[in-house]
């Protein structure tokens, strides 16, 4: 298991930067660059790390646990801890907002998320299964299947 975190100052432009850290560290992990999981993954971190920047203020710390290519089973996880205690609240928007759609996104990406207290902040992740969407369409694992379909997505 491969564990790494950065530190994130509160200032939107570290969102890109947080990116293409994230994306370093999974293809370094054994995760092709072109496989959904990695693109998945790297619009997680975007969602988690925006909403940590835009919502606290403050700085905060983003961590990835990656599970070597032997186990091919287990979850990759993304941790954003910060020091705001405001717990993250989906929120519902219309169709013109340019915003407030990341928790509803991650929500829909991640096989699972939720958030925890961490002293005076909070931490909020997200897992990806690795082989559960091959799985559910009978592709097994390593199948090249999207979890998102043809949602575009535009590296910064």
């Amino acid at each position: 298991m491969l564990q790494v975190q950065l530190e994130v100052r509160p200032d939107p432009t570290e969102v890109g930067r947080a990116r293409r850290w994230a994306r370093s560290r999974i293809a370094g992990s054994g995760i092709g660059a072109d496989d959904p999981l990695a693109e998945t993954l790297i619009l997680l971190v975007s969602e988690l790390v925006t909403n940590a920047v835009v919502h606290t203020g403050r700085p905060a710390v983003l961590r990835l646990s990656l599970p070597g290519v032997a186990a091919e089973s287990a979850p990759v996880r993304v941790e954003v801890a910060d020091g705001s205690g405001r717990a993250p609240v989906p929120r519902c928007v219309d169709g013109d907002a340019t915003g407030g759609r990341g928790l509803a996104l991650v929500d829909g990406l991640a096989d699972r998320w939720g958030w925890s207290p961490e002293g005076t902040g909070k931490r909020v992740w997200c897992e990806l299964d690795r082989c559960t969407a091959q799985q559910e369409l009978g592709k097994g694992c390593g199948a090249s299947v999207s979890p998102y379909g043809d949602l575009a997505y535009e590296a910064v």
